[in-house]
This record gives C-alpha cells, structure tokens and sequence, in this order.
C-alpha cells in the first residue's frame, strides 16, 4: 500500500522462523555442517567459555558428520572447547550394542574428532535409576548455561527427538514409550525383528528444546514432506511436534527439494526469496553472547540409586572410565573417506569395548531413508 511502511524483513524471519531449500541431501547437509561451524567459530570457544551443542543421531545427521569430521581433519574447525549434549538414547540396550546411540556418535563423530571424552554428555539407558538419570541430564545442561545450538532430526510423523505424536509441548528430559511406528520403522536397523527393538527410550523433552539458544533441523526426503508442511503451515499441535518450532524466535529448517514437496508454492517461494533477497541465515542466529553458568545443585530424593554427575567445574584430569577415549585422529585414514577403527582400542574400561566385530568396515549411508528415532 502506498504510503505504508515495510516491515523490518529480520522480524519477519525471526518470528515465522527460518528455511533454507536445498536441491539434494547432500547439499542440505553440507549448508547445515558450514553453519554449524560458523557459529562455533564467531563464538570463539575457551575452556571457560565452552560452545554447548545438541546433538542428534540417526541417518539424517550422518552426511552432517561425516563433514564436520572432514572440516576438522582440514584444520577448519576445532571440538576442543565444544560440549555436547545427545537428544536420547534406548533404553535397556547395551551400550555395545551397534544400534545403541552411544556407538552410532562414536563410530560416526566423536571418535574422529579433538572433543574431550569429559565434554561428552549421553543419556545412560541402563541407569539404575532412569528418573534420576533425566534429572540429572537437565542438571547439567543448566550447569553450562544452556545449549547454544541443538541440532535435530524430524520423523516422518513430524516428531524431533523421542517426542511421539502427542507428546507434551511442556515437557523434559524424561523415559519415553516408542510408538509402533517408531518400532515397525527402527526395525530395520534390528534384523527386521520388531521384537528385538527397544520398547521405551530415555529422551529431551520439547521445551528441553525449545530452551536452546537457537534449534536447527534437517529435514530430507519426500517421506518427510508431510512432517515439515505440518509442522511450517499448520497451527502448533502437540501431535505434530515439529510445529512447537513456530514459537522459536531462532528455529532455523534446512530441506532439500524433495522435502517441500507438500508446501504451497507461495510458501517455497517465500522463503527462496527471502535467501534470494540477500539474506544470509548465518546473520540471523540470535547474538552469540556468552551466558554464565548458573549452579544447579544436583537432583535430591529423586531415586535412591542416584549419583550426581561430574561437571566442567569438578572434572577430573583423567576422564570418566566409559568416556575414556584417545581422540588422536589415526594419520593412516583416507582423506576421502572415514573409517572407523576399534573403539575397544580406544576405550580403557568400557562397557563399549566389545565393538571390534561391529565396527569393521567403511561407513555408509542409509539409502533407505531417514532413521525415524531421534535426529
């Protein structure tokens, strides 16, 4: 209308979110592991100062990784002064186990990079007591200030994390009973026996989420193309997850073609604009400013088994026995190429020491799709 004012174009992406369309996969991946570095870099991460990041697992992130890995190897970015805090983990499944989460971001990432074995967070699913395991896990993510950035994963029924269709929008880190879908889906990875995959899951909760900094999805796929136009077009739903995202100041969505395949054309087109316009996402990440830790006294009365767990503040020289790992990169790898060496080489006392016959062989990609657990 003549006369009237144009909005400011940063509060309009800050407040409908922001989507990146990428033609491919790999090209949404890359996007997503060039950012990622980008912002631990303005960060400028010390020991004091530690960049706090949310990680996912599942096939979705492994072109991520597989990236970030390359990026390090090439002196491009450092993990040294990177903490990380993993969406979920099964519960009851042994942690050698090569499904278990624990073996799938060692054999993936943690093994290749310079992360400290102390800056590893991962839920325990075999905790004696899982409640306490949950509290716990809150704890110490607001012991570090919060996350910076959490990256994550959507199902195809538009779930981010273990948060099932009609999961609460208010919720924590919590014991979380899989749907059958998830079930049915994840047993792929188990045989295609459904009754050897995990019926309960130990996960971050939607506002565990929705408390980070600045949230990044990777969404991929057609069969994931109902998930994002649930959760980008329709009203915030607690039985499509995704959609808690609406109320983010700073979600930021990377999809690749196949993915918008159930958006409105005006709704693509909107948000190819905006990047078309000159509007680079990197600008429009919340300000990087450095939060104090705040003292969390560890969890009281939650269970009788429970045990406070070690932070930055309190850690030892020497890493905790089932982190312990020698985060050298092994000279002898193809630049082109990871390949996983035997954890139980690298692991002193662990209870992932038994990983020598499931980790032999090059990593691969799932073609299949996008593993519908957590992401």
């Amino acid at each position: 209308m003549v006369g009237m004012e144009q909005p400011d174009l940063t509060i309009i992406i800050n407040l409908l979110g922001r989507v990146i369309i990428r033609e491919t996969n790999f090209e949404a991946s890359e996007y997503i592991a060039d950012y990622i570095i980008s912002r631990i870099q303005s960060f400028k991460p010390t020991e004091d100062r530690p960049f706090v990041l949310g990680l996912p697992t599942g096939s979705s992130p492994e072109i991520i990784y597989k990236t970030l890995v390359r990026q390090h190897r090439n002196g491009e970015i450092s993990f040294k002064n990177v903490v990380t805090f993993n969406m979920d983990e099964y519960v009851g499944l042994p942690r050698d186990h090569p499904e278990s989460y624990h073996s799938f971001m060692y054999k993936h990432f943690f093994s290749h990079v310079d992360i400290p074995p102390q800056n590893i967070n991962i839920l325990d699913g075999n905790a004696p007591d899982l409640a306490a395991e949950c509290a716990s896990f809150e704890a110490r993510i607001a012991r570090y200030g919060g996350i910076e950035l959490f990256l994550g994963g959507v199902g195809p029924d538009g779930h981010i994390a273990f948060n099932e269709p009609g999961s609460s929008l208010s919720s924590r880190t919590r014991v979380k009973t899989l749907a059958y879908d998830t079930i049915l889906a994840n047993s792929r990875f188990f045989g295609n026996n459904m009754d050897q995959v995990p019926r309960r899951s130990l996960t971050v909760g939607i506002q565990t989420i929705m408390d980070a900094r600045e949230v990044v999805i990777v969404a991929t796929g057609a069969h994931k193309a109902l998930a994002v136009e649930k959760g980008l077009e329709g009203g915030v739903n607690h039985m499509w997850t995704l959609s808690a995202l609406q109320l983010h100041p700073y979600a930021l969505i990377v999809c690749d073609r196949d993915a918008t395949l159930e958006l409105k054309v005006k709704t693509v087109r909107y948000f190819e604009s905006i990047e078309q316009s000159g509007t680079d996402a990197r600008t429009q990440g919340p300000p990087l400013v450095y939060r104090p830790r705040t003292y969390v006294p560890a969890p009281v009365g939650v269970g009788k088994f429970h045990q406070p767990h070690i932070t930055s503040e309190i850690a030892p020289q020497k890493a905790p026995k089932d982190l312990r790992i020698n985060t050298e990169l092994n000279p002898s790898m193809e630049d082109d190429e990871l390949t996983p060496d035997s954890m139980s080489s690298r692991m002193v006392d662990s209870a992932i020491g038994g990983l020598d016959s499931t980790l032999k062989g090059d990593l691969f990609f799932d073609h299949m799709g996008s593993r519908v657990v957590s992401h």
